[in-house]
C-alpha cells in the first residue's frame, strides 16, 4: 500500500432513533487505510455497518466518535473529491445518456467544451460510444451502471465510492461488469472503496479485503490479495483465490451464526 488516501481513525457510529430515542450501535471503533490508486472491498454479514462506512467516508452520515480523513483532511460532508454509486442508477429518465453524463460538470458551470471533451473520453472509457443519444430505459441493466459510473467519473474524484453496484445483476452481467470495472481503474486510477456481500466478487477486484463483524460492525480481519494484475476470470480457480475465499468464506459464517 502506498500513500493513505483514506484513513479512518476508530470510528464509531451510533444511530438515535427521534421519537423514542432508542439508541442502535451501528459501527463500533472501526479503523482501516486506503492507499491511493488501491480498491479495497468491505465485506461482512448483512447489517454489519458495511455501507454506513461507505456513507460516513462520503459525508451523508456524520460520525459518533472517531474520524474520516481524505488526504489527510477531516471530511465534513459531501465533496466533489469523492463519487458515489449506489445499486440503484438513479439516471434522469428523460436525458440522454450524454445528458445524464454531463449533467455534474455542466450544473457546475464547466465550460462546454471542457465537460464536452470529458464526455467524449468517458463515453468511451466505459464503452458506451453509439449509445450516447439514448435513453436510460433502452438500455441493460449492466449498460445503465456504466453510465452512472461514467456520471461519477466526469467529475474526476479521487476516491470512488460503490455501494453494492452489481447486486442487482445477473451473474453472467455481474462477472463481465467486474472485469469492466477493472479496465476502468486501469484507464482512470481511482482510489476504490467498494462494498459487496459476494466473496468472489471481493477477492476478484480488491487489493486488500476487509471483513467486518456482525453489529457492532468491528473490523475483524484484513487480508491482502495476493494476486497480480491485470487480472482475469482465470484466477477464481487458483488456488491462492480458493485458500484466500475459504478463509473469509469461514470468517464472515462465524459471525453470522454467532449467539
Amino acid at each position: 500500500m502506498g500513500r493513505a488516501k483514506v484513513d479512518l481513525k476508530e470510528l464509531s457510529k451510533i444511530f438515535v432513533e427521534p421519537v423514542t430515542g432508542k439508541r442502535t450501535e451501528a459501527l463500533r471503533r472501526v479503523s482501516l487505510t486506503i492507499g491511493e490508486n488501491e480498491i479495497v472491498c468491505l465485506l461482512g454479514p448483512s447489517g454489519c455497518g458495511k455501507s454506513t462506512v461507505l456513507r460516513v467516508v462520503a459525508g451523508f452520515e456524520t460520525a459518533s466518535e472517531g474520524q474520516v480523513l481524505v488526504d489527510g483532511r477531516p471530511v465534513a460532508g459531501p465533496g466533489p473529491d469523492r463519487g458515489v454509486v449506489f445499486q440503484e442508477q438513479a439516471l434522469f429518465p428523460w436525458l440522454s445518456i450524454h445528458q445524464n453524463i454531463v449533467y455534474g460538470p455542466r450544473i457546475r458551470g464547466l465550460g462546454r467544451t471542457a465537460y464536452e471533451g470529458l464526455a467524449e473520453r468517458y463515453i468511451d472509457v466505459v464503452g458506451l460510444r453509439g449509445f450516447e443519444h439514448h435513453y436510460p430505459h433502452e438500455l441493460s441493466g449492466g449498460m445503465k451502471q456504466r453510465v452512472a459510473i461514467a456520471r461519477v467519473l466526469i467529475n474526476s474524484p479521487a476516491v470512488l465510492l460503490m455501494d453494492e453496484p452489481f447486486g442487482a445483476l445477473d451473474a453472467q452481467t455481474r462477472s463481465t461488469m467486474q472485469e469492466w470495472l477493472l479496465d476502468v481503474w486501469q484507464a482512470a486510477r481511482p482510489t476504490i472503496l467498494f462494498i459487496t456481500h459476494d466473496v468472489d466478487e471481493a477477492i476478484f477486484l480488491a487489493d486488500r479485503v476487509y471483513v467486518m463483524t456482525a453489529r457492532p460492525g468491528r473490523i475483524k480481519l484484513e487480508r491482502e490479495v495476493p494476486l497480480s494484475r491485470p487480472r482475469t476470470l482465470d484466477v477464481l480457480t487458483s488456488p491462492v483465490f480458493m485458500h484466500l475465499k475459504r478463509e473469509i468464506l469461514e470468517s464472515i459464517r462465524a459471525e453470522v451464526h454467532a449467539p
